[in-house]
């Protein structure tokens, strides 16, 4: 079976997060079992990134992103899951978002704003427990949120923005019936959150 090849180098550039500073960003890379990678990081962790001193107040992170895959069919196309974390006032590593996104299905530079959400205790006795303990809900494993199983039961609040910027190549697309280079359409460009 002929294999069709997915590149891609980008960055995870700032983030918008109005009530939160001193952030950092893990993300990691989801995809179906007819995927492999054949060069590059499937995960990473950033630097802390500090809200910036003008109007906009963003946390600049601009953390590289650089992976290759090979595929035999499109079912399973990779996500990128993002992770961002941040120091509370009892001191404890808590989650200040999570948020995934799909890799862009064409060549070209593209810049997504990945909208970010919390998991939300259940009861209010949860949310006084996890108050008081420090402890907030989160989920184990992040990666879960690629996949549909289990996420319909889960309580979300929405919380803050991350912009990532896809820079994707790919190669004998064709070989599956997905040369979409026929249909010219322009990339949707987010530069700014608003």
């Amino acid at each position: 079976m002929s294999a069709f090849i997915l590149s891609v180098v980008g960055q995870i550039e700032s983030a918008d997060f109005p009530e939160y500073d001193h952030v950092y960003c893990k993300y990691s890379f989801m995809y179906g079992q007819d995927w492999d990678i054949t060069a590059g990081s499937e995960e990473g962790i950033s630097q802390v990134a500090k809200r910036s001193d003008d109007d906009n107040q963003l946390l600049i992170w601009n953390f590289p992103l650089e992976i290759s895959f090979k595929g035999t069919n499109p079912h399973g196309w990779p996500q990128l899951v993002l992770s961002v974390y941040g120091i509370d006032t009892f001191g404890n590593d808590v989650v200040r978002g999570y948020g995934v996104c799909h890799v862009p299905i064409s060549a070209g530079q593209w810049d997504k704003c990945v909208t970010m959400f919390v998991p939300e205790s259940s009861s209010f006795l949860q949310k006084i427990t996890s108050w008081l303990t420090g402890r907030r809900p989160e989920y184990i494993d992040p990666r879960v949120l690629a996949q549909g199983e289990g996420r319909e039961v889960t309580r979300v609040r929405s919380q803050g923005k991350v912009l990532v910027r896809f820079n994707v190549m790919t190669k004998d697309l064709s070989s599956q019936g997905l040369d979409n280079s026929q249909h010219k359409t322009l990339p949707l460009k987010a530069t700014n959150f608003n």
